[in-house]
């Protein structure tokens, strides 16, 4: 769910430690160089602790404060005997609040499949590389089985995984069994919609019986969660074919998991980025029709730009996260990867909606329906973010389709001040493998990644915490005003945007629109559109998407 290293914050201003941690530094000596009891906490502690967290109190106030402070190990205690698990969500809740009222009714979702029947593609790299509103109008029309493009998408994943390492477990009999009974079902007549007997794949942090749930991480390569993720059961019921549980960076950071590093398919010798590895990896490969990936700060956006797919991270709340690791509760976000912005649609028409099982999901209506052109579009282009080439480009584009384009200047708030909220809530949500020493069992142990950032996060004071909560609110307030006479705003690849939305849960769909210099990188573009404003967002990337090519263009893998 985070993204690359590059959009990490200077953690020297993000953590700050706690006077509320003063149990951890029990150890320091006592006044007159006498030593204390190894678990006494003294004055002196007290001393040395409150620098940490920028404060000084004087000599009465630390005596005041210092028999309750010694009591302190024990709540904690308490609560670690707890013994809560990485599903159980806080009792407090986030919920974006738009600036207009929610959208109950007056959406539709994807009423029609794009109209008239499509040949069968005639080699097999063009089914692989087939879009989902291609192969559902095939499908339909029993022009091709469900099994047959089944075994077809097992057959390249089982071939080029070697070299991109984007699957951890192959699904095959279940995916057999799956495409069958769709193949019974559309011979009878009964469509379920237009991912009836589409395969696809599952980012590895989503838990389907039977199968591991690994996480990316060795701590857990061998946990099985006896509970289907509820994206699971909703593609399920749409009728689509699980063939894949898919990498994830290890705990959902970056590319590199306990098997390796998942690549790059322009570009082998680079990593996939991450932390949705595997579905950018394997969808920009023609390996699967389409993939769920998911998102905290930049684990769609940034595979998919490396990658050259399209995707979308949606609304904060629109998906359940039920049967979904937990790495920040207000923040993680559930969405598809696919290889156009139609596909987007249809597959996240199927996912969306409130489920009980996840209080921070909610039912807004969702709308997809874009017109001949852009007229009456208003788009907002940040101000200073495009110079000459490909981003410009991008702007000509929507300008000549009948757009309305205005430079915006983005709110001046500082997000990265938010990052605590994120990274107390992760060290909170893998507590017990700081405390029992599993978190060395990770790959990655630089002092950017999660088992230092684990142990820092335990340092931030409470009320500081509470404090980024509260400017974050002024941050979503500050977006929403800035965007109130817009329907999308528009932004190259990740610079500027991808932080401060994925704190305030403004959705983005991400497209790709050029090459680099080299000519095997990948660029892309990000429409962000307002909060429930998924499908205004969708449609502006669709009419980019129709003028341009970018997003049919195909890595050789050999």
């Amino acid at each position: 769910m985070w993204g690359m290293s590059n959009v990490q914050p200077d953690r020297r201003q993000v953590f700050l430690a706690a006077a509320a941690a003063v149990p951890l530094a029990c150890r320091i000596s006592a006044p007159d160089d006498q030593e204390a009891p190894v678990d006494e906490i003294t004055r002196a502690t007290i001393e040395q602790a409150q620098r940490l967290s920028g404060l000084t109190f004087d000599a009465d106030e630390l005596d005041q404060m210092l028999p309750a402070l010694k009591r302190q190990p024990q709540g904690i205690a308490g609560l670690r005997e707890a013994r809560i698990t990485n599903g159980e969500a806080p009792a407090s809740v986030f919920r974006p609040r738009p600036r207009n009222p929610l959208p109950r009714s007056g959406g539709s979702g994807v009423p029609l499949l794009p109209k008239g029947m499509p040949p069968r593609p005639k080699t097999d790299t063009d089914l692989a590389f087939a879009p989902v509103h291609v192969l559902a109008r095939l499908l339909r029309a029993r022009k091709l089985t469900s099994t047959e493009l089944t075994r077809a998408c097992l057959a390249r994943l089982k071939r080029f995984d070697p070299t991109l390492h984007c699957v951890i477990t192959l699904t095959e009999d279940l995916a057999l069994a799956q495409a069958a009974q769709a193949d019974e079902e559309l011979r009878a007549g009964r469509w379920r919609g237009p991912l009836h007997g589409v395969p696809y794949g599952l980012k590895d942090l989503f838990s389907v019986k039977g199968y591991p749930t690994t996480w990316g991480a060795k701590p857990f390569e061998h946990q099985v969660i006896d509970a289907d993720a509820g994206v699971y059961e909703r593609l399920r019921e749409a009728g689509a074919v699980l063939c894949a549980k898919l990498t994830l960076g290890a705990l959902a950071m970056g590319d590199v998991w306990f098997g390796g590093k998942t690549r790059n398919p322009w570009n082998t010798a680079q990593g996939s980025s991450g932390s949705s590895a595997g579905a950018a990896s394997a969808v920009a490969a023609g390996l699967l029709p389409f993939a769920i990936g998911t998102e905290t700060l930049g684990s769609i956006v940034s595979p998919c730009t490396r990658c050259g797919a399209t995707g979308l991270r949606p609304t904060f709340g629109r998906v359940t996260r039920h049967g979904a690791m937990a790495l920040c509760w207000s923040m993680d976000k559930v969405g598809p990867i696919t290889r156009d912005v139609t596909d987007l649609a249809l597959v996240f028409d199927s996912i969306h909606g409130r489920d009980d099982r996840d209080p921070a999901s909610v039912q807004a209506a969702f709308r997809f329906a874009p017109e001949k052109d852009m007229s009456g579009y208003r788009v907002g282009a940040v101000k200073g973010a495009f110079g000459a080439g490909r981003d410009r480009a991008v702007l000509d584009v929507l300008r000549e389709r009948g757009a309305e384009i205005t430079a915006v200047e983005l709110p001046k708030i500082a997000a990265a001040q938010l990052y605590p909220i994120l990274n107390v809530e992760a060290a909170a949500a893998f507590d017990d493998i700081t405390r029992d020493g599993r978190v060395k069992e990770l790959v990655s142990q630089g002092r950017n990644a999660w088992p230092s950032s684990f142990r820092r996060a335990r340092f931030y004071p409470a009320v500081e915490f509470l404090q980024a909560t509260r400017l974050r609110q002024r941050l979503v307030d500050a977006w929403e005003e800035m965007m109130s006479g817009l329907d999308v705003l528009v932004s190259p690849g990740r610079g500027g945007v991808l932080v401060p939305t994925n704190f305030t849960g403004h959705p983005t769909v991400c497209v790709p629109n050029g090459f680099g210099t080299s000519g095997n990188r990948p660029s892309s573009i990000s429409f962000v559109g307002r909060l429930f404003g998924d499908g205004r967002a969708l449609e502006v990337a669709w009419q980019y998407q129709q003028a341009t090519d970018w997003h049919l263009k195909r890595p050789k893998l050999g």
